[in-house]
């Protein structure tokens, strides 16, 4: 097929970059609305789902920056994507660790809230995004975070409705766990083709559809 010709790898729609921009504003709110509210509730769930947004916000910028550059480079840039998330994961398991042991119970209510005004903004992004879901190892990143995403937070905003509901704090970093096996999941789907297309010589450009 011809858009999957080698040669045009390096040729991404200006509509993708615009929607990489607007993701990339939208992850960094959202990191910034989920840490201070996880820091001062208490919730493991939303500090881990925070941090899933600095990632995302990070993958979107080094995204940015690896569209037009050689296939060596974009596999470069996926890579590194891989290995934070898996970063990411280990911090988000360590902290949801500590919180089987010494946690407090967090305001439900308030959970459930600020998983559903971030589940409204990868939602968003997710549209944004849909149409460049298939491509190399760099753009099929940016899918694959905004898409787990939404699952985390639905995970989230199920957490919060449990607190409330029992007023166990056990949902919380139960969720967070599941966040941390998200990112472990998302890396090595991204460390995987990675390689593979480091094999192969080649990748697919933006906008080739294939499935998921």
């Amino acid at each position: 097929m011809a858009c999957c010709e080698p040669e045009l790898d390096r040729q991404a729609p200006p509509a993708y970059r615009r929607a990489l921009i607007a993701v990339l504003v939208i992850n960094l709110l959202m990191f910034g609305v989920e840490a201070l509210v996880g820091l001062f509730s208490g919730s493991r769930a939303l500090r881990a789902d925070a941090l899933d947004f600095l990632g995302d916000a990070a993958t979107y910028g080094l995204t940015l920056w690896a569209l037009g550059q050689s296939l060596v480079w974009r596999t470069r840039a996926a890579r590194i994507k891989g290995y934070s998330l898996l970063v990411l994961g280990l911090l988000v398991l360590g902290d949801s660790l500590v919180s089987l042991f010494h946690g407090v119970t967090p305001p439900g209510g308030m959970i459930s809230a600020i998983g559903a005004l971030a589940l409204t903004a990868n939602v968003t992004s997710l549209l944004l995004l849909v149409r460049y879901r298939d491509g190399d190892a760099n753009i099929r990143s940016v899918w694959l975070c905004t898409r787990n995403d939404v699952i985390a937070n639905l995970a989230v905003i199920g957490a919060g409705l449990l607190v409330l509901a029992t007023g166990s704090r056990w949902p919380d970093p139960l969720v967070a766990l599941g966040i941390a096996a998200l990112f472990t999941h998302s890396a090595v789907a991204i460390l995987r083709q990675a390689n593979d297309e480091a094999r192969a010589g080649r990748a697919p450009s933006v906008g080739c559809r294939g499935g998921d």
